[in-house]
């Protein structure tokens, strides 16, 4: 448990039935924000929400589609009264050489992980701007500053998400609307806990750190930027990598 107080406020966090999503929607939910849970699959995100407690909603939205994120929006603050916190969590990967991505998996990256932050940041902006309030976190990653083989869509999504960042931090700074990103680097997750222990090893000794991070460092980022502690902070790109990418 963090030393943060979010009673009161309402959070949305995309793709949080699982790993790191997750985890930053429990830390949210333990610092008193009610959240509403976000997964393709309705009954997960409504289970996972009743384990989280706290007035926790559990809400099905495949985020690729722009009328579903919006209605998202729109059915989060109906229920709830309000949209005070938005994470733009949700992503997903197409692997490939980049000679050999294929266009249909160029597109279903963007659309995940770049047009779905645009389209629910657009949303939840209006109710935000009426309150004079609100934070937009979204969750980039240490490929969109340094690049990765193999990952050419992927790492354009999350360098594309800085830029956006950035425009709507300027955009909305007058509303009292700050928008940050955050940028893991390797944290474990179900993919990490199945890899190979030497390839593992290999991963760890490009950390300064020599260890990889967990969802919750990620998550604990997270609440910070939510809060009034970081009420002077926007536009910024507060990097979670253990020293990876410095």
């Amino acid at each position: 448990m963090i030393n943060i107080d979010l009673t009161g406020k309402v959070a949305l966090v995309t793709g949080s039935t699982r790993g790191i999503g997750h985890a930053i929607a429990l830390t949210l939910a333990e610092c008193g924000a009610r959240v509403a849970i976000v997964g393709r699959d309705a009954a997960k995100a409504e289970d996972v929400a009743a384990q989280i407690g706290g007035g926790a909603l559990g809400f099905g939205c495949d985020v690729s589609v722009p009328a579903e994120v919006t209605a998202l929006v729109a059915a989060v603050e109906e229920r709830c009264g309000s949209l005070d916190i938005l994470v733009n969590n949700a992503g997903i990967t197409r692997d490939n050489l980049m000679l050999r991505i294929k266009d249909e998996d160029w597109d279903a990256v963007i659309n995940a992980n770049l047009r779905s932050a645009f389209v629910a940041t657009r949303a939840a902006s209006r109710g935000m701007m009426k309150r004079r309030w609100g934070r937009i976190i979204n969750i980039t990653s240490v490929v969109g500053l340094m690049g990765n083989k193999g990952q050419t869509n992927y790492a354009a999504s999350k360098a594309g998400l800085i830029g956006l960042t950035k425009s709507v931090a300027r955009e909305l700074a007058s509303r009292n609307i700050l928008c940050n990103a955050v940028a893991p680097g390797f944290i474990e997750t179900d993919m990490t806990a199945a890899m190979a222990p030497e390839a593992r090893t290999a991963m760890s000794q490009e950390i300064p750190l020599e260890r990889l991070g967990s969802p919750s460092d990620v998550a604990r980022a997270v609440a910070f930027l939510s809060s009034d502690s970081a009420s002077y902070i926007t536009g910024q790109v507060l990097v979670v990598d253990g020293g990876l990418a410095m």
